[in-house]
């Protein structure tokens, strides 16, 4: 895959797009073949920090004890303590909405216990897990700030249900070369994680959230 042919789809893409009163984010589309899911060999889970940032921020909800609350009020959007996880886990809307308005989970290792029981059936299908991968899974010593900051320009790659790869790469007032920077850098990610490689690649396209996706073409070829 070549830049200059990134930066020209990428262009394409915004003038396909109507403007709209708030910022668009620019999606990375990775449709996959040849691979079975059903096979966790064929299945795919990165944690990728992207080189010129998402953009805008990732919210982040800590899920910690006591050991923690004091560094994650100071950094994290939201917290919730251990103690608390039994009042919200039985309250429906507020669990819906835990899991709507935040990007990523960090949780505090020695309580995952609590954490899979009270949040699991809610985060898991939502694929928002705290998952040691993206470092979410911290020690009672861990220093959080460090660990929301690499989060503020992580995305999850992952094949879900589907033979396809969805994330955002950044947003319509980033520049196109940045927005090109970082489409290489998940693609390639995405290529080498694939069990044949360019052969597991149907095809790529990049599209703004109101906008039609255009073709990168020859990502399967170069």
């Amino acid at each position: 895959m070549h830049k200059d042919q990134i930066v020209k789809s990428i262009q394409e893409a915004r003038e396909k797009a109507r403007k709209r009163n708030f910022k668009q984010t620019f999606d990375l589309v990775i449709n996959l073949k040849n691979m079975d899911l059903k096979r966790p060999e064929h299945k795919v889970e990165i944690f990728a920090t992207l080189p010129k940032g998402r953009g805008k921020s990732n919210k982040v909800c800590a899920l910690v004890g006591q050991e923690l609350v004091t560094q994650a009020k100071k950094v994290c959007d939201k917290v919730i303590l251990d103690e608390e996880f039994a009042e919200i886990a039985g309250n429906k809307k507020a669990l819906k909405d835990l899991v709507n308005q935040f990007d990523f989970f960090i949780a505090q290792a020695n309580i995952m216990t609590k954490v899979a029981g009270a949040f699991g059936k809610v985060l898991g299908p939502r694929g928002k897990m705290p998952n040691p991968k993206a470092g979410a899974i911290v020690s009672p010593k861990a220093e959080i700030e460090m660990v929301y900051k690499k989060l503020q320009g992580t995305v999850k790659l992952a094949t879900r249900n589907e033979l396809s790869i969805k994330c955002p790469i950044g947003i319509e007032d980033m520049d196109n070369n940045d927005i090109a920077e970082n489409v290489e850098y998940v693609y390639n990610l995405v290529l080498h994680a694939l069990p044949q490689e360019k052969q597991n690649i149907a095809d790529v396209s990049i599209k703004l959230t109101m906008g039609s996706p255009v073709n990168l073409g020859g990502a399967k070829n170069d």
